[in-house]
């Protein structure tokens, strides 16, 4: 394994925990490595229960990343408004929903064909 997948996979488990700390709901880890049109190597997916609790998630994942990996996103957006906040840490991205934008969006059904793995209690 490549240090970079290791890295990924590593990042990925740290971004769980930072959601997971706030109880963020029905977090999945999408594996996108196999996928020719992927632009990362893994998808991490949660739902919060309102704008505060979305943003608050957030904010919890980027200190865990930050604490934990000392990685700072490339970008993020969405902090503002709550609906849908994105998360870009190059080999992850980190993507926390309301539940109707998720429904909306589909994440899960667009990327259909990859490795999708629910993690804890959702």
């Amino acid at each position: 394994m490549t240090k970079q997948l290791l890295e990924a996979e590593q990042l990925s488990a740290i971004a769980i925990q930072g959601l997971q700390e706030l109880k963020g709901q029905d977090i999945v880890l999408m594996d996108l490595r196999e996928l020719d049109a992927a632009v990362t190597d893994y998808f991490v997916i949660a739902t919060g229960t309102s704008d505060r609790h979305v943003t608050s998630l957030a904010d919890s994942v980027l200190m865990m990343m930050k604490k934990e990996a000392e990685e700072i996103p490339i970008s993020k957006e969405g902090m503002q408004t709550g609906e849908w906040v994105l998360i870009d840490y190059g080999s992850v991205v980190v993507h926390i929903f309301q539940r109707d934008k998720r429904d909306f969006y589909r994440l899960e059904s667009l990327w259909g064909d990859a490795e999708v793995e629910k993690v804890g209690e959702n």
